[in-house]
This record gives C-alpha cells, structure tokens and sequence, in this order.
C-alpha cells in the first residue's frame, strides 16, 4: 500500500484544486481582471489602480501569474528599466469566467452580507 506522500497531494493530480489553489491569493484575480482591461500595463500602473496591494504582494502575485502562463512580461533595456505586463492567451481565455463571476458577486452581494449578519449574530 503507498503512503499518501507516495501518491502525490491532491492539489497536484486535480486540475481543478491546483488552478484554483493559485487563484487563492485574493488580489490573483482582480490582477488578470485589471491587465485584461488595460490589454498593457506597467508595475506602477497596475499598483495605483490596485490601491489596497503592497508593492510586494503584487510583486509575488505577479510572479505566480508569470509561472502559470497567464501573464507575460516584458523588460525593454532602458535606464531606469520599463517591464510591461500583459495577458497570455491563456489568461485571456479566463477573462470571461472572471467577468461571470464579478457579475454574479455584484448581483448576490447584499444576499450573502445579509446572511452573514445574520450568521454572525446567530439568527441563521
């Protein structure tokens, strides 16, 4: 019998929880939001139009973007050096499903506080 280790993690053997788990950084998704909807952008940029992210959150977030092939970036040879963010076909391709889900977030919003509070204050 192998032992669990053996097997490999289950984050690893399915799609679903490994594309999923690099999304589990709160600011993943806003970021291909964001590139998509600039097309191009640069570090500073994307960091102003996320006010909330520390440069090195976004720093890392990008980074992990980069590695899973949905951002691509791209460093021109200048001094002080200009790095540009944008899209991969496949981040394009997830544009789509964030936008779904931005919608359905806005549409069910007050639902879910609603229900919150009240779970909070154990009414529910």
């Amino acid at each position: 019998m192998k032992k669990k280790e053996d097997t490999g993690s289950i984050i690893e053997i399915c799609p679903v929880r490994n594309v999923i788990a690099r999304f589990g950084n709160k600011w993943a998704l806003l970021t291909v939001l964001i590139i998509g909807e600039q097309q191009v952008v640069r570090f500073n940029e994307l960091n102003r139009l996320i006010p909330d992210v520390s440069s090195r959150v976004l720093s890392s977030t990008l980074r992990t973007l980069e590695a899973d092939g949905f951002v691509s970036r791209k460093i021109y040879p200048e001094v002080p050096p200009k790095v540009e963010y944008r899209l991969t076909e496949t981040g394009e391709s997830l544009l789509p499903l964030i936008r779904q889900l931005t919608e359905w977030a806005q549409t069910n919003m007050k639902k879910v506080m609603d229900h919150r509070r009240k779970y909070e204050a154990g009414e529910a």
